[in-house]
């Protein structure tokens, strides 16, 4: 699903792929939408577990935040497809079709946006950041990445990430 999108992997594409057969498949799911679903919560632990460290090891707050989103392009502008966001190839696909898995998404990003908000709030106190809402910030920045990793799609070109950096970096003070 990473590489092809949620409508465009049927359920025996998921089979094989696993190689599992379908009786088993629907002992632990019900439907490919609870499948979805699985899938995206598996993806945000994963991610928040890779992201964590990233965002609480550096010196300050600034510092946190300009190695994530380095991480972040690196990521997303790499070949490999088990690095891809979730977020950027489902979003848009997966919204209208099933609210159970838009809300999975609602979730997992909020919970991405408080680490970086955390992040910002570090910095403010270590004199790293300056800014009065660390909240607003924190989504404005994922949400410039979230465009850029579209853009970068788009253009095959890893310029929307260089972008996003200078404009992050702006933004940080």
């Amino acid at each position: 699903m990473t590489h092809k999108g949620y409508t465009a992997v049927g359920l025996n594409e998921v089979l094989s792929t696993a190689g599992v057969p379908k009786g088993s498949f629907y002992h632990y799911f019900k439907s490919k939408e609870e499948f979805g679903q699985a899938l995206l919560d598996v993806y945000f632990e994963a991610y928040l577990a890779r992201i964590e460290p990233i965002l609480k090891q550096q010196a300050n707050g600034a510092q946190s935040l300009l190695k994530y989103f380095q991480y972040w392009s690196k990521t997303q502008y790499d070949d490999a497809v088990d690095n891809k966001c979730l977020v950027v190839k489902l979003g848009a696909e997966v919204c209208d079709l099933s609210e159970v898995m838009r809300h999975v998404l609602d979730q997992g990003t909020s919970r991405i946006i408080r680490l970086i908000s955390d992040s910002i709030e570090r910095g403010i106190n270590d004199g790293s950041i300056v800014t009065k809402d660390s909240a607003a910030l924190a989504e404005s920045l994922y949400q410039l990445w979230l465009g850029a990793s579209l853009m970068a799609k788009v253009n095959r070109s890893a310029q929307p990430f260089q972008s996003a950096l200078a404009m992050t970096k702006s933004l940080l003070g």
